[in-house]
């Protein structure tokens, strides 16, 4: 029998609600294909939001467990090593597809394939040399991946278990395997099930969602070895075609300046806490909400300079393994917690401190600084 993974949250995606729902009212015929396939992934993705509720999955998510090898990712006494495996879904709606290409084989010439199985590494690498985390559950855990989900599916999202990637319609979104910051937010997805199992609702759900665009962030720095001055700070860089007015899907450092189009609109998502949106849609506007706490993020790591994995991303992973977070913790606790962390980690008279609570207090949430 199908099951939900044992870290339920909610269905995770990287592009949000209120975009493809732009899309899919667009009467421009030259994006036809993509009015439709938004669509389309509106609803696939709506069935996957249920499941989160339900604990039963769709039907198209059919996980066959005993097909599974479960060698470990590592040697007894060596380092840890990611054990990628990229299945194929050929554009059908069942998971996980058809295994194509596992740990340690060669290119296989299917560009998806190859780029999600190069991303699943970049992230591994990061998490293991950064953070000395060994995998997603810190334990070994596979990399799955799916590629070429769906009939120009327009998101790609991780569903407990896997990641999943759609190819997009061709007219406003290519392929998400392109991105490595995509691959990077939707595996940190599943870190912070595993850890701090932040709710994917209103103020909770705006942090899990920043916790992965920091770390999709830093997973694309470090993989191209960008400190944080040159970092671009984009998440969804590449996902859009040439088509579109936009970037990328948000931008960390400059939150609502991402994408400015005819069909696509304003990129909405506030920079600071006076300007938070609270709505009923979006889960209470997670992918809005999130650009707030991306902002002090990224402020803080440029005041830092240097690599942002090395001081800011320390401070962020800290706060995230500690125990300290509630699932329900909100932006001002989050703030709370990282300062202490800084002030922990590197004094609270540290520059690295006074930079981070720098961050906060410039998006609206000061901290009081420590007696």
């Amino acid at each position: 029998m199908p099951r939900p993974s044992p870290h339920p949250s909610r269905h995770a995606a990287i592009v949000p609600p209120y975009l493809l729902a732009r899309i899919a009212a667009s009467d421009d015929p030259r994006f036809d294909v993509a009015a439709d396939a938004a669509r389309r992934s509106l609803v696939r993705d709506w069935s996957m939001l249920e499941w989160r509720i339900t604990g039963e999955p769709p039907t198209f998510v059919i996980h066959d467990h005993a097909a599974r090898d479960e060698r470990p990712a590592a040697a007894p006494g060596t380092g840890p090593r990611p054990d990628r495996r990229i299945s194929d879904a050929e554009n059908d709606d069942v998971l996980p597809g058809r295994l194509v290409r596992r740990e340690g084989q060669p290119d296989t010439g299917d560009r998806a394939v190859d780029e999600a199985y190069d991303g699943l590494g970049d992230t591994f690498e990061m998490f293991a040399r950064v953070f000395a985390r060994d995998s997603i559950d810190d334990a070994g855990m596979p990399l799955e991946a799916t590629v070429h989900f769906g009939d120009h599916y327009d998101n790609a999202f991780w569903d407990g278990e896997r990641m999943v990637f759609g190819d997009g319609d061709g007219e406003i979104f290519r392929s998400f395997t392109s991105s490595l910051s995509v691959v990077g937010h939707e595996l940190a997805h599943g870190v912070t099930e595993r850890t701090a199992r932040l709710r994917y609702q209103g103020q909770s759900g705006a942090l899990n969602e920043h916790v992965s665009d920091v770390f999709g962030a830093l997973v694309e720095q470090y993989s191209m070895g960008q400190d944080a001055e040159s970092a671009t700070w984009l998440i969804g860089e590449g996902v859009f075609t040439d088509a579109v007015e936009g970037r990328a899907i948000r931008s960390m450092i400059e939150p609502g300046t991402a994408y400015d189009d005819d069909v696509l609109g304003r990129d909405p998502q506030p920079a600071h806490f006076d300007r938070y949106i609270d709505t009923d849609e979006d889960n209470g506007g997670v992918h809005l909400n999130s650009g707030i706490p991306n902002r002090a993020f990224a402020l803080a790591a440029v005041e830092l300079g240097g690599f942002a994995w090395e001081h800011a991303g320390r401070v962020w992973y800290d706060v995230l393994t500690s125990g300290r977070l509630r699932p329900t913790s909100d932006f001002r606790a989050f703030a709370s917690e990282i300062v202490r962390a800084a002030n922990d980690r590197y004094g609270a008279t540290s520059r690295e401190a006074r930079a981070i609570a720098a961050g906060w207090a410039e998006v609206g949430l000061g901290v009081p600084p420590a007696p």
